[in-house]
């Protein structure tokens, strides 16, 4: 099993990233996926999360109206797009793939600062 991000790096506030997230090594359709993030001192906590057939989304209140979560399970990947960042969106995001309760798979994070 393998997840791997990209697209992370410094950005101005207000400004936008798209992180990627590129899975293999398990049958990606049949789990749903999740983005992670942990700010220095912090704990991780979930920003947005779709299921396995990418008709349902959640969002951590934090991110609603700015973040968008997609996947593409033709191609094995995951998104989240991000949008009107602020400096307390800096952290390190990861990505994450889930089935069941007990099933979970880890990225090993991408870094996103905000700062101007």
């Amino acid at each position: 099993v393998q997840l791997v991000e990209s697209g992370g790096g410094l950005v101005q506030p207000g400004g936008s990233l798209r992180l990627s997230c590129a899975a293999s090594g398990f049958a990606f359709s049949n789990y749903g996926m999740s983005w992670y993030r942990q700010a220095p001192g912090k704990e991780r906590e979930l920003v947005a999360g779709i299921s396995s057939d990418g008709g349902s989304t959640n969002y951590a209140d934090s991110v609603k109206g700015r973040f968008t979560i997609s996947r593409d399970n033709a191609k094995n990947t995951a998104a989240l797009q991000m949008n009107s960042l602020k400096p307390e969106d800096t952290a390190v995001y990861y990505c994450s793939a889930w089935r069941g309760i007990i099933e979970r798979y880890w990225g090993q994070g991408t870094q996103v600062t905000v700062s101007s």
